[in-house]
């Protein structure tokens, strides 16, 4: 299956790491030298897609900016024969066909996903959480759509989650087929109870969804917190017709958390050609004081 298109929802207030986020989208909070959003972009891109729909808010321009082309920049960085840096910043903004639509009310995940119904038409297309970055040899999302309509329409990204940490996700119910691919038949969003708990496999991040979902999203009624949830409406798909869950492989890093932006800062900075050897040292000398 050929995926073309990608939604990232970012429209998100990112209350958990307040106060930073008054005034800075937590999608560009920078993991060395690059913006979380790019980072997630950069996959859709190296999986196959070519167009990119980001659902921001008020006050997440930033972002639009950032994909934009900057011509003084530009300017000033050839006459300074920054060659280097000028590719660099000219590659941005020709990574995809990307635009923007903004979610003027905050509604959940599903009524965002909504949003982009026209951008969409009749194609399956991938959804990609603005706040989730994974990285891996091969691209999380790219894992998903090779594995697209294996077991039913649509396909979702999951790792296992701490049971006392699994009413913060959705759970699924799901039954091993081969490899790290499962079939997908049932979900629950965040289960209050050991009852509710279907398994401890939860979607994190990435899934494949089929252009149905949008008429069932239409119907579907506030969940959760008064918000129209994504997975109530990816359920009605996995109960009726299935879904195909895969394990991805790659490391996730969750930057709408404190502990999860210092993870992602440092990981990636010990991977980074210009600061890992620094760090390195940094970290081995640190050690000794703890």
């Amino acid at each position: 299956m050929h995926i073309t298109k990608a939604v990232i929802p970012a429209a998100g207030l990112g209350t958990r790491v307040l106060p930073a986020t008054k005034n800075m989208p937590k999608e560009m909070y920078p993991i060395v030298d690059k913006p979380t959003i790019q980072f997630i972009v950069e996959e859709a891109v190296a999986a196959g897609i070519t167009d990119i729909l980001i659902i921001t808010n008020r006050g997440k321009g930033l972002m639009e900016d950032h994909f934009d082309a900057s011509p003084e920049l530009e300017s000033l960085l050839e006459k300074s024969g920054k060659t280097e840096l000028l590719e660099t910043v000219r590659n941005i903004s020709n990574l995809a066909n990307i635009s923007f639509i903004r979610q003027k009310e905050m509604k959940g995940l599903g009524h965002a996903v909504l949003k982009a119904k026209s951008f969409v038409g009749n194609e399956p297309f991938a959804v990609m959480y603005g706040d989730g970055v994974i990285t891996g040899k091969v691209p999380a999302i790219k894992q998903l759509i090779d594995h697209y309509g294996e077991y039913g329409e649509g396909v979702v990204g999951v790792k296992k989650v701490d049971a006392k940490d699994i009413h913060k996700y959705g759970s699924l119910k799901v039954e091993h087929m081969h490899d790290n691919v499962f079939a997908c038949t049932d979900m629950k969003e965040k289960p209050q109870t050991p009852e509710e708990v279907l398994s401890l496999y939860s979607i994190l991040d990435r899934c494949v969804l089929p252009a149905e979902i949008f008429e069932i999203l239409e119907n579907t009624k506030p969940g959760i917190g008064g918000e129209i949830q994504l997975t109530d409406a990816m359920r009605e798909i996995a109960i009726t017709k299935g879904m195909t869950a895969v394990e991805f492989e790659g490391k996730r890093y969750d930057m709408g958390n404190k502990f999860g932006i210092l993870q992602a800062q440092i990981e990636i900075g010990l991977e980074h050609p210009e600061t890992k050897d620094l760090l390195k040292d940094y970290i081995k000398n640190l050690a000794k004081t703890l």
